[in-house]
């Protein structure tokens, strides 16, 4: 059964594989119905300009414009330094429409010409069409209190649009007798960008002394990987009190709903991807945020096309909307907010330094799922990255570095799991010999199991076999390394874009050998062949038959059944980065040389050693001399329970009779 099976779940595997082959699904045919689409609702695909209701009945505006306008993309910021922007403007609502990095790009292994050139930059902000129009960033919008001072709104009306040399400013007076301007500022050398916003008074006399608007920080940050292990883009919002942690959420509503991110004071909010970061924080003393964000969920109307393929692919992405107290000046008076704008890399040096709590956000941007509650390997991550920023500087290469802390990693366990094999191999050849008094006893008291467990411990206990402790402690030693290792992978900027060698380019991305975009079933599309995860599993499965074979009858079908976990952590990591792959097969080849070599020519002692054992002696002994007593205290108490049920038990067939 055990033989057969592995046999019968490939040959199902290959029949599903070769059916997908013969017979593919029926492409989808163009202009068709997308399931979910409402018929009735117009596409706003290549519109021109999204529908608006216009009601002649509010005030005109006084100041804005009457043409939409979106700015051709304007540079800002020197070539090789922070701050180096290409950015577009809208007048529809005064907005940033779309942001991207003239210092990173889209892929690796560009030349001078092509890094230049800004179809590479890669994007932080864009521009998505939606049901509402398109997104932008840095939108003021107007709520309840505040409606009847722009009755129009604020984020959908056309702004007055002056482009600067460092940024553009923005003025719209909705007719009310107000003013409200913005100015967006890059600040050259820095990625930092600042947000002014202002309100002149110029004839309203009866104006509330506070009202509530909603400025929305980050329209749609792009994503930068979009793999199942970590979410992204993602909504986050950090508390003014260092009591409390951030808090992130990643696209998961309806489209148009909103969810509370965080209820307390507020130091910043934004959204991040898994290298970058567009977060806005307030000024000190202006306590214009109140103390609480929100998260948004918007659908793209108009996915990106799959290279190669008809179909297109769907985003989602999130935004966070911070609520603000505006004070409306007195009549000839004008007052501003002003702001600050992170928008660049999740770098350490740069990113962590600029503002005290966005140590919160790498923090809850590193925590690992499901192994934070047990220890913080987000430590022991900082720590290897730490190790390997060293090794990197005398190698040169990243993927060496990461094979040299393996390496490190399993000469500094060589001495406790060389012991542990010892003590292994002993505790089996010890085994072997009492096997068969354990089979004697085990015939011996066939109808009576509880004397056949009691006599089997008195065998142990005679001749000393118990399993070592220490067995799995390299193991256990192991996996805050793996887990660490894990976690700095998930999120460490400086492994982005850092080859290794032959086609593995990006260690912090799959290793991508072959673009195949295979259909398979249950596993839907493979887009790439990834060669190092099916070598690992190869190691993993070589590694465990080269370990020694059980001689308990239980322990060796429980090791046959760990052959499938290799194949199991081989489709659960097959999308993950290369680096963690490459330290995995590192560490399997390692201890397959160890196994194959050094054994060999270092054989492990599995002489017994015979100590005859006094009673009450050796490490072990009064603890098992307990255990053996109050087990016999139990099955006493056990046979006299018994005894007197069966008496009583006589006593009332008596009475009855």
């Amino acid at each position: 059964m055990e033989k057969r099976l592995p046999v019968a779940l490939f040959l199902s595997f290959l029949v599903l594989f070769l059916w997908t082959i013969l017979f593919p699904p029926a492409p989808e045919e163009p202009g068709a119905e997308q399931p979910g689409a409402d018929p009735a609702q117009p596409s706003l695909a290549g519109a021109d300009e999204p529908a608006r209701v216009d009601d002649p009945g509010l005030p005109q505006a006084t100041i804005g414009a009457t043409e939409e306008l979106l700015s051709d993309p304007i540079e800002f910021g020197l070539s090789g330094e922070p701050g180096h922007y290409m950015a577009r403007f809208a007048n529809r609502g005064g907005a940033l429409a779309s942001l991207h990095f003239g210092e990173f790009y889209t892929r690796v292994g560009l030349d001078e010409a092509q890094q230049r050139d800004p179809a590479n930059w890669l994007p932080l902000i864009e521009q998505v069409e939606t049901l509402d129009g398109p997104t932008g960033s840095l939108l003021l919008a107007t709520s309840e209190s505040s409606r009847e001072l722009a009755p129009r709104g604020l984020d959908g009306v056309l702004w007055e649009m002056e482009l600067l040399e460092d940024g553009a400013s923005f003025r719209y007076g909705p007719g009310t007798g107000l003013v409200f301007t913005k100015r967006i500022t890059f600040v050259p050398g820095s990625w930092r960008v600042l947000v002014e916003l202002g309100i002149e008074n110029e004839s309203l006399a009866v104006r509330p002394a506070n009202a509530q608007f909603t400025l929305t920080p980050a329209g749609c940050v792009v994503g930068e990987l979009g793999d199942s292990f970590y979410p992204e883009p993602v909504a986050i919002a950090v508390p003014r009190s260092g009591e409390s942690a951030a808090r992130e959420a990643a696209p998961g509503l309806d489209p148009g709903e909103a969810d509370s991110l965080l209820s307390e004071p507020v130091a910043c909010a934004g959204v991040i991807n898994k290298y970058f970061a567009f977060l806005l924080r307030e000024e000190a003393a202006q306590n214009s945020i109140a103390n609480s964000v929100r998260y948004r969920q918007i659908q793209d109307l108009e996915p990106l096309p799959l290279p190669e393929e008809p179909k297109r692919k769907e985003r989602s992405f999130v935004v966070a909307e911070l609520p603000l107290l505006l004070s409306i000046p007195a009549v000839g008076e004008a007052r501003t907010w002003s702001y600050t704008v992170f928008a660049g890399p999740k770098e350490p040096g740069v990113f962590a330094e600029d503002f005290e709590p966005f140590h919160q956000v790498v923090l809850e941007s590193d925590r690992s799922v499901g192994a934070c509650s047990v220890m913080n390997f987000t430590t022991i991550g900082n720590g290897l990255l730490y190790l390997l920023q060293a090794l990197h500087g005398v190698t040169g290469n990243w993927g060496v570095a990461i094979i040299l802390l393996t390496l490190g990693v399993r000469l500094a366990l060589f001495p406790i799991n060389r012991r542990s094999q010892t003590a292994m191999a002993r505790y089996q050849k010890k085994m072997k010999r009492v096997q068969p008094r354990l089979d004697e006893s085990k015939k011996q008291f066939e109808n009576d199991p509880q004397k056949q467990r009691e006599a089997q411990a008195k065998i142990m206990q005679e001749e000393g076999a118990f399993p070592p402790l220490g067995g799995c402690l390299p193991m256990f030693l192991q996996l805050p390394v793996f887990f660490g290792l894990f976690t700095m992978l998930r999120t460490s900027f400086e492994l982005r874009h850092q080859p290794f060698a032959g086609w593995i380019t990006d260690l912090s991305r799959p290793d991508r050998l072959l673009r195949i975009d295979l259909e398979l079933p249950i596993f839907g599309t493979v887009e790439y062949l990834n060669l190092l995860p099916p070598l690992m599993v190869v190691m993993w499965i070589l590694q465990q038959k080269g370990m020694p074979q059980p001689t308990d009858e239980q322990a060796a079908r429980m090791q046959k059944m760990m052959m499938f976990m290799p194949i199991l952590f081989g489709f659960m990591l097959y999308n993950y980065a290369a680096g963690l792959s490459l330290y995995m097969l590192t560490t399997s080849t390692l201890g397959i040389f160890e196994q194959k070599v050094i054994k060999k020519a270092w054989p492990i002692d599995d002489t017994e050693v015979e100590v005859k054992k006094k009673p009450g002696c050796g490490p072990f002994s009064g603890f098992m001399e307990q255990l053996a007593a109050k087990q016999k205290e139990q099955l006493k108490r056990m046979e006299a329970a018994q005894t007197e049920q069966r008496r009583q038990s006589a006593k009332k067939k008596k009475r009855k009779r």
